[in-house]
């Protein structure tokens, strides 16, 4: 990865009028890529995919007046892991938030278009958000394992759905979730002490074991690794990569490196708009997009 990066970094410099030692110099490139218009900037590449597991299809996104995201369509793979990246302030935060109305507890956040889970809108009238964000949970970008215990972190979201009628089913649930994410053999001696003494990772994939306690159908990631060392970050990539055999899996991230790993195709916002989308390997290798290939190989972001 590294290498494509340092052979293609300047590949563009000259479409934009900037000399090579210029092009650190952030300002001036981003007002340069500032006067590419709306339909410029339409996306290119393939939004559609055989068996989707999601289809969202022209969403936008205002806080009051400001437009957040413009008019994106795109289909989620079952079973697949897509990458959002883009720089900071793309959109691509509040786009992942759309998938399972958490931004509804947001006041001034509107959200149109159709984003539908299967066959279901889940912005219809009569779609309760609840059991929503249940099958299609989220892992957050700081771990923040409940004030329990381990096991009751894991426990608790298959006690509120209904999920669990007796101990015996509890801990069966516990012990599974808890595989999958990898962290079973590190607490099961330890599973009555609290879920904030563990480790930063350790944290990050008992909230993932929390997630999937409940069966969900995709899992949103929202930069899961920002916080975490590279030892702790290898181990969720590894995990992502297990867990894509039974789920769905959207990732937000900030690393390139990352996104290229782990996912098998990315998404790549600007300003709010759906820029590319496509195989991973080739938006890496082979971007379409003048904006998607300055901002892989390092020109802003």
């Amino acid at each position: 990865m590294e290498n494509i990066l340092q052979q293609t970094r300047y590949a563009s410099l000259p479409e934009a009028g900037l000399q090579k030692q210029d092009w650190t110099h952030k300002s001036v490139v981003m007002e340069k890529f500032e006067k590419y218009d709306a339909d410029q900037r339409g996306t290119v590449g393939e939004i559609h995919v055989a068996d989707p597991r999601m289809t969202c299809r022209n969403v936008d996104v205002f806080y009051g007046d400001a437009h957040a995201i413009k008019d994106v369509s795109i289909d989620i793979g079952r079973n697949e892991v897509i990458a959002m990246i883009g720089p900071s302030g793309c959109g691509k935060s509040t786009f992942i938030r759309c998938l399972n109305r958490m931004n509804d507890t947001i006041d001034i956040c509107q959200v149109t278009g159709e984003i539908l889970l299967d066959d279901m809108n889940i912005y219809g009238k009569d779609v309760d958000v609840v059991p929503l964000r249940a099958q299609v949970g989220m892992v957050f970008q700081k771990p923040n394992p409940f004030p329990k215990s381990i096991y009751d972190n894991v426990v608790y979201g298959p006690k509120i759905h209904g999920l669990v009628q007796n101990r015996i089913e509890e801990d069966e649930i516990v012990e599974t979730s808890l595989q999958r994410a990898g962290l079973w053999d590190e607490v099961k001696d330890r599973l009555d002490q609290p879920g904030t003494g563990l480790s930063g990772g350790q944290q990050q994939r008992l909230c993932i074991a929390r997630t999937i306690a409940v069966s969900p159908e995709v899992i949103l990631m929202d930069e899961p690794c920002s916080a975490l060392d590279p030892i702790a970050t290898a181990k969720i990539e590894e995990l992502i990569d297990e867990l894509r055999a039974q789920y769905t899996i959207v990732i937000v991230t900030h690393s390139m490196q990352q996104a290229a790993r782990v996912s098998q195709r990315t998404a790549y916002f600007h300003l709010g708009d759906l820029i590319e989308v496509g195989e991973t390997k080739k938006i890496f290798t082979n971007p379409r997009h003048t904006l998607t290939e300055d901002y892989i190989t390092g020109r802003f972001g």
